[in-house]
């Protein structure tokens, strides 16, 4: 994977965190930027427009979680990867991060292995569709290459895991999906989440799309029906 040119932005209150992401990332490769609290990043972050950001979770003025909803709420950031650093292993916590449409974790203390093989690993997993086609499953249309999603014409505005797996669903209305095949496809092998991070998502895409559209079976995955 080719890292020449991609911008990291990481925030976090403690100076020696932002020394260790900052000193491993660059020996990838990548251009770092640093803030201090989460005032900053989201400054930075509208500023310098990074590929990423890294977010520790408990910052001052705003949380990484506060920073998340905040530029993931803006067009501009719908598509930027977002990883967190935090203490917290509760899985509540995690579900609420996922919500507010961060991509991973990276737990404290911080192994540099596991920090640079996720960050390549989530830049891996970004791919265009090279044909750029618009899907079309009754009254929803997706467009992949503008990150679009419409419902009867009405613009409804997914995070970047949502719109994925909307999109996978898509691809063949009626079959179902297993959950292991969406994990795989969605969030790869290289991030372990659980089958809650799934309903997660599909409860979030339901409310936002406004339509009965996406059918449970139990106990083996989901389906898009029109």
């Amino acid at each position: 994977m080719d890292s020449k040119g991609k911008k990291v932005l990481i925030a976090d209150d403690e100076p020696d965190i932002l020394e260790i992401i900052s000193y491993n990332l660059r020996n990838e490769g990548y251009d770092t930027i640093t803030a201090k609290d989460g005032d900053d990043a989201i400054h930075k972050s509208k500023l310098f427009r990074p590929d990423m950001i890294v977010l520790d979770v408990m910052m001052p003025n705003k949380n990484g979680m506060e920073v998340c909803k905040t530029l993931r709420a803006q067009p501009n950031f719908r598509e930027t990867l977002i990883i967190f650093l935090t203490a917290l292993n509760d899985e509540l916590s995690h579900i609420k991060g996922l919500e507010y449409g961060a991509d991973d974790y990276i737990a404290k203390p911080i192994s540099p292995k596991v920090l640079v093989t996720k960050v390549n690993s989530l830049f891996r997993r970004i791919q265009k569709p090279e044909d750029g086609n618009i899907l079309q499953v009754g009254n929803i249309t997706i467009d992949p290459i503008k990150f679009l999603v419409t419902v009867d014409g009405r613009e409804v505005v997914l995070a970047k895991k949502e719109f994925e797996l909307l999109q996978l669903l898509a691809t063949k209305p009626g079959r179902v999906f297993l959950r292991n095949e969406i994990l795989s496809q969605i969030w790869g092998t290289d991030v372990i989440v659980g089958d809650r991070t799934i309903d997660v998502h599909i409860r979030k895409i339901r409310q936002k799309l406004g339509i009965d559209c996406i059918t449970t079976v139990k106990g083996v995955g989901y389906k898009l029906v029109i």
